[in-house]
């Protein structure tokens, strides 16, 4: 994280086919060096329903709110100055790309993962969750990505990952969900730091949002009233 934070940062160039300005950086310190995914502020494409110049600061509660969760689904980010200003920097996931949700979905192995990942994107609200927003490393591991759209205080989730529709929320997600709350009950130094990152209104409504969720016991079908998918699909 202190690379991430503190680490010389330059820009090699844009990310294609991404909606707003996405640049690849190396980024290093005199010990470490790597890659991440830089998204600045001023780069954000103005959305009718999210507060302009808010995306960057999304995908950072996307990341606190994984680590508070205990299941380290999105790569370490932070808020800092780059190049074009204040923004999100995220370790860059070396993946194989011809991978997403899609090609691996069906590997009963990477269940109890992507069931984290259908309960993670209920609980934030997630706007935006194409098969290419789940990664898969060169070691195996899954990630999510691109959280600029998340937790809207309306109900606006759109997901490829309707296949946990109707299935019983597992034990171990309930009791990391039900620990969750209770953090944010207590407004302990880790939930604090959500707060400063979210609105006050948006925390509120992740919180029932997650409640509803260990409520109804079961992952929820999709709306039949309502765009439930993004598009593309990937």
């Amino acid at each position: 994280m202190n690379l991430l934070h503190s680490g010389k940062m330059t820009v090699r160039g844009l990310l294609p086919g991404s909606s707003n300005y996405t640049f690849l950086a190396d980024i290093c310190d005199d010990r470490f060096e790597g890659m991440a995914v830089y998204k600045p502020r001023q780069g954000e494409t103005p959305l009718w329903d999210f507060p302009h110049g808010t995306l960057f600061q999304r995908e950072m509660a996307a990341f606190q709110i994984s680590q508070m969760l205990g299941w380290g689904l999105v790569p370490p980010t932070v808020t800092r100055v780059g190049p074009y200003g204040k923004g999100a920097v995220q370790f860059f996931v070396d993946a194989d790309f011809s991978q997403h949700y899609f090609s691996f979905r069906d590997e009963p192995a990477l269940a109890p993962i992507l069931m984290r990942v259908a309960a993670f994107d209920i609980m934030i609200n997630n706007a935006d969750r194409k098969g290419g927003h789940t990664l898969r490393d060169h070691d195996g591991r899954v990630w999510a990505i691109d959280h600029g759209v998340c937790f809207h205080t309306q109900p606006k989730l759109r997901t490829v990952i309707w296949e946990f529709a109707g299935e019983p929320l597992p034990a171990d997600i309930c009791d990391d969900l039900t620990a969750f709350l209770a953090s944010v009950a207590a407004d302990d130094p880790v939930a604090a730091e959500l707060n400063e990152t979210l609105s006050a209104a948006e925390v509120r409504a992740m919180a029932r949002r997650t409640e509803r969720l260990l409520a109804a016991g079961q992952f929820p079908e999709p709306d039949p009233h309502r765009r439930c998918y993004p598009w593309p699909l990937v």
